[in-house]
């Protein structure tokens, strides 16, 4: 029986304002058909708006670890995920939560009231998708939150920590309030190292977190980013992996496991303490039923936690991170299929 919030989240949320535009509009604002970066407040935050206003926009809860809440969420029963993050005080903040309640994800969010909701706009031409981010409140979220008694009464009651590394860009601190509760009470600490980025320039601060890691989990090009960052040379991501997992550890009642996806290749996971590395392969999805590969990684997580929580085995739970990756890239965006669809084993 999962109790309820027995999954915690943390990292940075955003509305995702997502809609199919044009050539034109994307000349209007400078942007590329197939890219990702930060609004210029000098040109871009008109965008949001337009693309509400005039180009029939759908509203997605988005952040990396944000979507992973909502998948897990998705898998367990509910009233099982809280996710905490910063938002504005806007109409904004107010369809997040909608958006969010709508999904059964339950939110508390830390209310700024000098800086607006984190959003990205995503304008879809054809097969391509151009994103656009201003990260707003979401790169204001304060330990005093955290630690306030109506929260922290949450923190204590979950038994399962998820934090995405972009929130290691805000708030280390919140970070480690987590971590160090989870060593205190024995509970499972999942970290996502999430962006390249992250392990190249936030290197002191994710290394600051290395210690609380139960699970720990990348793709490829992050683990390769982490092996430059610290030296490892041309390291195999087996090895990368092994070595993440034998990294020094302050809760010596559980073992390390590092999860490493690869696209279409095996998912490597790697054990505190065992020589070789396990490989997963993933589930096959037809190339005609691929709609969008945006929030895949995402979802593995997501799948991967729900399994955590409903107390499955290592193996399984690699399966059914697999099994809710297949279904998102078959969504537009970070979504999941309606009607709800019910896991099933690879055989």
């Amino acid at each position: 029986m999962v109790k309820e919030y027995s999954l915690l989240c943390l990292e940075n949320p955003l509305l995702d304002i997502q809609a199919t535009g044009n050539q034109e509009l994307l000349d209007k604002y400078g942007l590329k058909a197939n890219d990702a970066i930060l609004a210029d407040p000098s040109k871009h935050l008109d965008l949001y708006p337009e693309l509400i206003e005039k180009f029939n926009a759908k509203f997605v809860a988005g952040g990396a670890a944000q979507n992973s809440a909502r998948g897990a969420q998705y898998i367990l029963p509910p009233n099982s995920v809280l996710y905490i993050g910063c938002i504005g005080n806007d109409d904004y903040g107010k369809q997040l939560k909608q958006v969010c309640d709508n999904e059964g994800l339950r939110v508390e969010y830390r209310i700024d009231d000098e800086h607006p909701t984190g959003r990205c706009g995503v304008i879809i031409t054809g097969h391509n998708r151009s994103m656009v981010t201003d990260l707003g409140a979401a790169n204001h979220y304060k330990l005093e939150h955290l630690q306030s008694e109506r929260i922290w009464k949450l923190v204590e009651e979950a038994e399962y920590f998820y934090v995405g590394g972009y929130h290691l860009t805000v708030c280390v601190p919140a970070i480690l309030a987590l971590a160090e509760e989870a060593v205190k009470k024995d509970k499972s600490f999942v970290m996502n190292i999430s962006a390249p980025f992250v392990a190249q320039f936030f290197k002191d601060q994710l290394d600051s977190t290395s210690p609380y890691w139960d699970y720990l989990l990348g793709n490829e090009t992050e683990a390769a980013a982490y092996a430059t960052a610290h030296d490892l040379g041309d390291a195999s991501v087996a090895d990368i992996a092994r070595h993440l997992a034998n990294l020094p550890k302050k809760n010596e009642k559980r073992k390390r496991v590092v999860i490493i996806t690869q696209g279409t290749l095996p998912t490597i996971v790697a054990v505190q303490g065992e020589d070789g590395v396990q490989e997963f392969p993933v589930h096959a999805v037809a190339e005609a039923d691929i709609v969008d590969t945006n929030g895949a990684g995402d979802a593995f997580a997501g799948g991967f936690l729900a399994g955590l929580v409903l107390g499955k085995e290592l193996k399984e739970s690699v399966d059914m991170a697999q099994w809710l990756a297949s279904w998102n890239v078959r969504q537009l965006g970070p979504s999941y299929p309606q009607p709800k669809k019910e896991y099933t084993p690879s055989q």
